[in-house]
This record gives C-alpha cells, structure tokens and sequence, in this order.
C-alpha cells in the first residue's frame, strides 16, 4: 500500500486546520508538510512523522493508505449564504461529504438501498417552487397531509441522508447529486423545526436545481419557497388559518405542520392570509415575546435517519463489534458519530458490558433492508 496525500489534506481541512497549525501541532515544519500534501502516492514515508501527524489530526493511520476519495466540487454543492461562509468551514463541510459518501458506499456494498424517486423541474421554465412542491407531493401521494417525519419521507425516496458534524455549525445544510444518487447534510445543533425546513429546502435544490445553478441569491429564494409549500400546502394552510391571525393562535398550529413559528408567519403572508402591516406586527410580537432563537413550545424530539439506524442495529445483530467496523472502514469514531445522528452504535461499549455482566439482551428493532451477498 502506498501513502495517498490527497487524503492527508482532506484531513487536515475536515479538522479546520492550516497547514501551519497541523505542522505545529505535530512537530514538524511546515515545508515538511506541504511537501507530504503535494507528493501524490509515496511508497515510503517516515512512519514517525506520519504518526505524530495522524495523532494530531486524530485519523488512523490506515487511512493514509487507501484510494483516492471521491472530492466535491463547490459549485455543485448548494452552500447557503456562500458568501458569508469561510474557506475553512466551506472545505470542512466538503471534506464531510466526501467521507460520508465512502461510508455510503461502505453502505450500499452491504445492503441494497433504493434508487431516487425525484422528480426534474431544473429544465422547466413553467415549475416555479409553489408549483414544483404540489406536483412532488401528487408523485408522491402525499396530498395535503402534514408531513410526519421528513428525514424518514426522503430517505422512503432514495435520497441519502447524513449529519453534520460540529466543526461545520456555519453551515446549515447542503446537497448535490452524484451518479444520480442525491445527498442531503443536515445540521443537527439547530432547533428540530429548523431541520426539518432545512431538509425541505435542500429537497427544493434537488428537484429545482438539478441542471442549473444551486448557489446564488434567486436559488436560495427559489429553495425557501419551495420547501415552505412541501411543508405547508397552501390548501391546508387556507383551509385552517383564519384571515389576520394572531400570534397564540398560530403558536398551537404550527404544530400541525411541524415547522417554526417564523415559518408559519411568512407563509400566512405568502399566502394573503396576513397583509404586510400584520405580517410585520406577527415578527414583532414573535421577537418581543421570545426572541430569534428560541422556539415558542417546539418539538420535543428531533428527526434522525431511519436507514442508518436500520444499518446499525443490523450490524449489532450480527455481532459484529465496534472496533471491528472501524477498523474496516479506518475511519475516526467521531467522524462517524457525526455523519449518523449520533447514532447509539458508535457509544455502546459500556451498554453492552453492562449486558454481559447482567445476562440482558438489549432490545433491538427489525430491520427490513436487503442485505448483499
């Protein structure tokens, strides 16, 4: 096996660091580095530098050794508010996906999972996002009903979803497609109600955008009303929101639609329910009254991935261990927890010591993925 530098960078940048503060947080200069970073496949390298610069990145030293990864391009990534976005928060948000997708075809070497089941609006000039929302949920049967769990529901559609992790906080969400499999990244530090408008609007980016630009001012605009039309069709919304509503009331019914107060707001004005003075009075009593980062009686549970769950609990029921996984997919521990909601297989060692001591079984759900021979 050969040292491969490409992923040393990718690295480097998944941690947020400069070729400066990795070269002396490992001990070495930073000609040293950039030498490694630039040198392509090496057959040798010194094992002693390699490892004080694996240590410090907190990367196994095996995935140093493996193939090139497959690297996202950022203008097909849709990074909302790119201008205000850092080099450095930008390239550790693509240096995510790009592991995430080597733990996707980790996955999908092992079970079989769905193709995608989206529709293309990025060639019709006629789909605008209110439009492009409707014929979605009529292909999908969706009708008017509030939508339970959107993660599950897009997931249900072949799309692949993924966490972020905690050195990516700038970064609310993004998506793109690749090989015609399209991927979603959700930030997990923001409220529930704002995940889920954020898995929305990435939908709207892979239905509208698909062919043409994702990044920009009217895409961002075009994604925000489509994923306000999924979450709230308008047939709903008029049928159940009385016209200048106040802010109580729409309090108890965001809940029916499980969006933020914010959003619900907006689309009432949308949707000439409020006129643009009341539309103004709602945001002022909503900011009076709670703020711009607390949600008034939010959802109490978050929304995670249902495939990866059923992957995981999938592994453990074939007893196949932690450390096993990892050392197969010679991937860092936290880099997974992040990109699976946290998922509970990456922190079951002391569950599952305690089960060996009591004689327990813990509780496992069935899984219906198909499994590769």
């Amino acid at each position: 096996m050969m040292f491969n530098s490409q992923r040393l960078k990718l690295a480097r940048e998944r941690r947020g660091m400069t070729k400066k503060s990795l070269a002396e947080l490992s001990g070495i200069t930073t000609r040293t580095l950039s030498t490694y970073e630039n040198a392509g496949f090496l057959e040798s390298i010194d094992e002693n530098t390699l490892s004080k610069v694996a240590a410090a990145l907190n990367y196994p030293i095996e995935f140093f050794f493996q193939d090139n990864l497959e690297l996202l391009q950022q203008n097909g990534v849709s990074f909302r508010a790119m201008t205000k976005l850092s080099a450095t928060k930008r390239d550790a948000a693509l240096s995510a996906g790009s592991i995430a997708l080597e733990l996707n075809d980790w996955i999908e070497s092992k079970f079989s999972l769905l193709n995608h089941d989206l529709l293309d609006f990025s060639k019709e000039k006629f789909a605008e996002p209110e439009i492009s929302a409707t014929l979605l949920r009529e292909h999908w049967g969706l009708g008017e009903l509030s939508i339970s769990n959107m993660i599950h529901l897009l997931e249900s559609k072949g799309i692949r979803v993924f966490s972020l992790a905690e050195n990516c906080l700038d970064v609310d969400a993004f998506s793109f497609w690749l090989d015609e499999k399209p991927f979603i990244f959700l930030n997990t530090m923001k409220t529930p109600e704002r995940s889920r408008f954020d898995a929305a609007h990435e939908l709207g980016h892979l239905v509208l955008h698909k062919h043409s630009s994702n990044n920009g001012r009217e895409a961002e605009e075009q994604a925000d009303k489509f994923a306000s039309a999924f979450l709230m069709p308008a047939a709903s919304v008029v049928a159940t929101i009385s016209e200048y509503p106040q802010l109580d009331d729409l309090i108890k019914l965001k809940k029916k639609w499980k969006v933020s107060l914010a959003a619900l707001i907006r689309r009432t004005f949308d949707l000439n329910i409020s006129t643009e003075w009341h539309y103004r009075q709602l945001n002022i009593a909503l900011s009076r009254k709670y703020g711009r980062t607390k949600e008034p009686e939010g959802m109490e549970q978050r929304e995670t991935s249902l495939i990866l769950t059923k992957v995981f609990d999938a592994l453990r029921n074939k007893g196949i261990k932690r450390s096993e996984l990892l050392k197969e997919l010679n991937l860092p521990l936290d880099e997974l927890r992040a990109l699976t909601f946290d998922n509970n297989y990456f922190g079951l060692e002391l569950i599952s010591k305690m089960n060996n001591v009591t004689g327990t079984k813990s509780s496992t759900q069935p899984t219906t993925l198909k499994i590769v021979n």
